[in-house]
Parts: C-alpha cells; structure tokens; sequence
C-alpha cells in the first residue's frame, strides 16, 4: 500500500507512480543492455559501416534507455481506469512511439549484423523493430489493455508482479511470432539492401538472432505493461500518518479533497473512491472511519454526498434509457452502455455506503448517520438503482395492489415493451447483461448487508408507513421506481426473499 504524500509536499500520488514506472523502464532497460553486451561477439569489424565495433555496442545502453522512456510515455498517453477508450489522435501518438521505441530496441542490436552489412541493413532492423511496436499497439489497444483493472484481492508488489510473469511471457512469445513473420514478409518487398545478405547459413543464423532479440524486445514490452497495471492498481492512504498531528486534528480532509474536486474519472478519483471503500468495509485503520462519525456529521454527509452522486448518475442513465426504449436506436442502447461505463466506481460506492451505514449500528456515537438522513438517502438510491438495473434484466417495477402483501410479490418476464413495464433489455446485449447482472448482485449484497446490521429494528417496525418513514427518503421522488416500489422491496429484503 502505498501513503499519499503529506499535506504541504506535492499530493500527486500518480505522479509519483509514474516516476516509478520511468525509474523501473530504466532499469529494465540497463539488464536488458547488460545482458545484450554480455551475449554480444566481440570485436567483430564492420568495415562497410565505418563505426567502430565497440562504438556499436556503447550506443545500445543509450538507445535502449530512449526507448524504455519513450514507452513509457505511450503509457502514460493511454492508460486509464475509465472504459471509455482514448482518443483517437492519442492512440495514434501512442502508436508511433510505440512504433519508435521498437525501432530503437531492435535496431540498437546491430552488432549482430554480418561483417558486410550496410547502413541499409540497419535500417532495415529499424524497420522490423517498428513493426514488433506496431504490432504490440495493434493488441494494446484491440484487446483494449490500455484499461487498468483493479484487483479484488490486493496482494504485496513482489507477489502482484511475479503473478504476472507466466501470463506476460505467453504474450511475449505470440506477439514477437506475430511481429517477426510480418516484418519478415514485409522487409521482402523493399530494395535488397535493407535484407541481409551473404550464404544460406550466415541468413539462418542472422534470423535466428533477430528473432531473439525481438522476442527480448516483446518481453520488455508486456513486463513493462504488466509493472504500470500493479502499480497504478494499488491502493493509496489518503490519510497522514498517524502520528502525525494532522492524523488528530482533521484525518479525513484530504480524501475529501481529492473526492470532490479531481475530476471526473481520474485515476486519482479512483484511487480515493477505493481507499474510501477499503476503510470503511475493513478493519485496516479503524481510527479513520472513525474520524467520519464525527460530531456535527459534516464529514459523514460529505463522504455519503460524494459516494451517493455516481450511483444517481448511474441510475439516471439507465432511466433515462428506459424511456420508451426502442432496440432499434442506437442512441438510447449506447446511453445504456455508457451508464455501465462507471461500474467501478458505482460498486465501490455502493460498498461504502453500506460498509458504513452498517457499522454506523454500533460505532456512530452520536446518531449522526440517522439525524441526518444519510441512512434513508443511502436506502433509497441503493434500492432505486437496484430496480432500474432489474428493469433491465426483464422484471416488473409496478407497485402491487394496496390488498397484497409482500409474500404475493412475484417478479415476472415480459418479452416485449408494449404489453410490460419491463423487457429484458440487458439480454439482447452480451457484455451489457454481464455487466448488469454483476452491478446486481453487488447492490443486493449491499442491502443485505445494512438490513442485517439493523434488523431487529426493521422487524420490529415493518409496516409499510414505518418503512418509507425510517428508511425511504420523504418528500424526495426516486430517481426511479415509486416509493411504493421501493417498500415493497423493502420488505422483500427483510424476509431474505429478494433474488
């Protein structure tokens, strides 16, 4: 875990893992020269090149550290934890010194070329190398591996780096059999003095070489890939230390900070959000959460503010997508798709909220989480978001008649918008009925968890008038579904009947 820097010091704990990412490319970069002199002949002459053999083996460290950093800010271009892809002319940015930093990798082994190579020939290694970097973008971004994907079980660096080692050399191998045949294949249709001449054997031998190095080359790449995905996927203290003063006086006025105002969709955001998350669900540092329980509940609406904003935002699309939905317009499916977009944020949300509206049971010691309405608030979006997301999945949100009970409720399928109020919109759309059904389970989980924590109250006082006053936001209108709706589910979830 890594600790934000302190107040009054530089808080871009991005920034600093980027520092990490260019100072670990460096020194990817130096084993690799190292381990290139090492297996390099020589004091082989190269007399038609008219450079020193020495020289040619001197220039490798320096341009493989203007690779590794040129790299390392293709990277920087396009990593993102947002599912949103770059933009276009960033990927192209991104292509291009992909493209280069290849260039630079491969050709900087041209030691290895015959003794009667040309400068052609060099270039012609150049070449290859900028096709192994095209094609590495090509998977980069066609496997969409710019996106940064955050682990449900946070591990030690060591042991999240050697995880990835197996998996990155499999990639490694395909991507540099992927590179070396096209660049092969292609090096065929420029002027011969880009190939590398001499006798069958020397060819062979050649190949072989280049072949290495490539796959040398495809190695640095998914390792250097693979260090940016742990790194920038771990979680950060946005807290001072505690011994520290600022620890007693206003322990959570940083994660605050950070919480409203980066911006949207950061990597920063995202870091708080699950920060926040780990605080409240664990056991970690109970001295923070309990700085949010507070006396005057100011911090504690704050935090219930920032957390209860992306999960309305998410319900809003999905209602706004709901509208008389036609499968036939794509703009109504893609505000569906983009409301799934911020999924990860919106689970860590929905944790947090009921992580501390459940802990709030016995560690609130001055109500604050009940008189300020946080805990009705927190109900009432976590159910109205369930119920848009059902709405998805094909189950009816219509209220029941004032004589049935909760016991009667009985969510059915309707095939088609005309004759229902739901249609099973999500099924029609592979990754958007994973997508929902997932967001699902982690807002059921969420309730469960806080009607658990109060239950003996919820059953005592489980009529339906009791239910929408303690627990139903009055005089607010759900952002969708009815009041009723969201009572009857409720109740449902009360009885652990809700499915």
């Amino acid at each position: 875990m890594d600790r934000a820097p302190p107040r009054g010091a530089p808080r871009d704990a991005v920034g600093q893992r980027w520092l990490a990412v260019f100072a670990f490319q460096a020194i990817l970069s130096a084993a690799a020269s190292a381990l290139h002199l090492a297996a390099s002949p020589r004091g082989r002459p190269h007399p038609l090149l008219g450079v020193p053999a020495g020289l040619l083996l001197a220039l490798h460290p320096l341009l493989a550290l203007a690779a590794a950093g040129l790299v390392a800010l293709a990277l920087l271009l396009t990593a993102s934890p947002h599912p949103r892809p770059p933009p276009l002319p960033r990927r192209a940015q991104a292509t291009a010194l992909l493209a280069a930093a290849g260039a630079l990798f491969v050709g900087a082994a041209a030691a290895m070329l015959p003794e009667h190579a040309e400068w052609a020939a060099v270039a012609g290694l150049g070449f290859r190398g900028a096709v192994l970097g095209a094609v590495f973008a090509a998977h980069y971004f066609g496997r969409r591996r710019w996106l940064l994907q955050f682990p449900v079980v946070q591990r030690p660096l060591y042991y999240g780096l050697k995880m990835g080692l197996l998996p990155s050399g499999r990639r490694a191998l395909k991507v540099s059999l992927q590179a070396f045949c096209l660049s092969f294949a292609l090096i065929l249709f420029l002027p011969r003095q880009f190939g590398i001449g001499g006798s069958i054997g020397s060819q062979i031998l050649t190949q072989i070489s280049i072949f290495i190095v490539i796959a040398g080359v495809s190695c640095c790449l998914e390792i250097s890939h693979h260090f940016v995905q742990v790194v920038h996927t771990r979680r950060c203290s946005f807290a001072p230390p505690q011994s520290a003063a600022a620890a007693e006086t206003n322990p959570t006025e940083f994660i605050l900070e950070t919480l409203e105002q980066s911006d949207p969709r950061s990597l920063i955001q995202y870091l708080a959000y699950q920060d926040l998350c780990v605080v409240s669900e664990g056991n970690f540092e109970p001295w923070r959460r309990a700085a949010f329980f507070e006396e005057s509940g100011e911090t504690y609406k704050r935090i219930v503010t920032a957390c209860l904003k992306p999960l309305e935002g998410f319900t809003s699309k999905i209602a706004k997508a709901l509208e008389d939905y036609d499968p036939e317009m794509m703009t109504q499916q893609s505000v569906l798709l983009s409301a799934f977009d911020d999924s990860q944020i919106c689970t860590w949300c929905a944790r947090t909220l009921a992580g501390l509206t459940a802990r709030s049971r016995q560690e609130d010691r001055y109500g604050v989480a009940q008189l300020t309405g946080c805990n009705a608030a927190v109900m009432t979006t976590l159910l109205s978001a369930l119920v848009a997301i059902e709405a998805c999945l094909g189950k009816k949100t219509n209220p029941l008649p004032a004589h049935l009970n909760s016991e009667d409720i009985r969510w059915v399928h309707f095939s088609t918008v005309r004759h229902g109020t739901g249609t099973a919109i999500a099924s029609k759309q592979v990754g958007l009925h994973t997508k929902a059904y997932v967001m699902a389970d982690v807002l059921r989980t969420s309730v469960y968890q806080i009607v658990s924590a109060f239950i003996d109250d919820l059953k005592a006082n489980a009529k339906p008038a009791s239910l929408e006053k303690n627990w139903i936001s009055e005089g607010r209108k759900p952002i969708y579904g009815s009041q009723a709706v969201l009572v009857q589910k409720l109740s449902l979830f009360i009885g652990y009947r809700a499915v």
